[in-house]
């Protein structure tokens, strides 16, 4: 639905056709997009993923440790909305802080923004909704499209310092799902436009540049 909602938008905004990066949880989406509307998307950039599909189904103790929040966020009635609402500020600092600083990387008026809204208990809810769909409906699409392949021109960045790269032979993986694929690691974590925006525009730009 998320995707959907962006071809809706993209539409109304006039564009029939469009090409589209994202990063982290909004490559997921763009993933999405690509199988459900393939007449829309020209081209597409994921950062620092691997498709979900793959990445739950070769879950072991490295992954779990790592991505421990994949689990925790989808737990049942509530807990982890109480957990993480008894103190917002701490989880989100500590959470974010695993993968990079968040003081050495976000602007500090970015990341008071960030906490604000976090502080709201209906964001908490709304992030670990997010987490339950990935491990339930959007694995359930995932599973019975694995046969399709994306055909447009598909480029994969990730950080080299980062899960992803440790666990993951990344292109291989997404040639696995996509026929044109593309891609490089960055010398970064795993926030890539914030930990290095030159390398990812100098990716970017030309392979936007069709």
């Amino acid at each position: 639905e998320m995707a959907k909602d962006m071809v809706e938008v993209m539409k109304e905004l006039g564009y029939q056709q469009f090409a589209v990066a994202g990063h982290d949880r909004g490559a997921r989406v763009l993933h999405r997009m690509i199988l459900d509307h393939p007449e829309r998307v020209e081209r597409a950039c994921v950062m620092d993923i691997a498709p979900t599909h793959h990445m739950f189904k070769t879950t072991d103790q490295e992954f779990a440790t790592g991505y421990y929040h994949w689990f925790f966020l989808i737990q049942p009635n509530g807990l982890p909305e109480r957990l993480i609402g008894a103190d917002p500020e701490y989880y989100l600092t500590e959470k974010m802080g695993r993968w990079s600083s968040p003081d050495s990387i976000f602007a500090p008026e970015a990341f008071a923004e960030y906490l604000r809204c976090f502080r709201n208990p209906e964001t908490i809810h709304a992030s670990c909704e997010d987490y339950r769909a990935a491990a339930s409906i959007d694995l359930e699409h995932d599973t019975s499209d694995l046969h399709l392949k994306i055909e447009c021109p598909l480029l994969a960045l990730w950080g080299e310092k980062g899960l992803v790269h440790r666990k993951y032979e990344v292109l291989e993986v997404w040639r696995e799902r996509a026929n044109h694929v593309s891609g490089t690691a960055l010398n970064c974590g795993h926030y890539l436009p914030e930990e290095s925006p030159e390398q990812v525009l100098d990716e970017l730009l030309p392979f936007l540049r069709f």
